[in-house]
């Protein structure tokens, strides 16, 4: 596990339910993991934003990752609503993903993770900004 460099974001995880804390740190994880197999990925800086841990880039576009009491067996990915992001993970994987508007990705508790789709997203999201000018951010 990468350790936690945010002290804040480590309590955070703390609150989370064991389940759904393993859930969230798998993506953490897997954040992490696209950021270092990326070579344009630099400086990824770990944080709470709206008291949700969140990825930031200094090419990309701002993740977060939570779970929410009112929706037990459910959590989520973010992305910023006001990028194409979402709209273009529909496109491309909507068939293996649930979408919530046009900012979130929701996983259920019990329901594989198509891991290989979801770093392609987790990879778009963090270098948005290289890409927000190609058609379909280059999908």
């Amino acid at each position: 596990m990468t350790p936690f460099k945010n002290d804040d974001v480590k309590n955070k995880f703390d609150t989370y339910p064991a389940d759904m804390r393993q859930r969230l740190l798998e993506l953490r994880e897997l954040i992490y993991e696209v950021a270092t197999d990326e070579s344009t990925i630099t400086n990824m800086q770990e944080t709470l934003k709206w008291n949700e841990p969140s990825y930031i880039t200094e090419n990309g576009s701002t993740l977060r990752i939570d779970w929410k009491k009112t929706k037990p067996h459910q959590y989520s990915i973010y992305f910023n609503c006001k990028t194409r992001l979402v709209e273009t993970f529909r496109e491309l994987f909507s068939d293996r993903f649930e979408f919530e508007g046009n900012r979130e990705i929701v996983f259920q508790k019990d329901t594989a993770v198509d891991l290989k789709a979801l770093k392609y997203c987790i990879l778009l999201s963090l270098t948005y900004h290289d890409r927000k000018h190609l058609s379909m951010l280059d999908a």
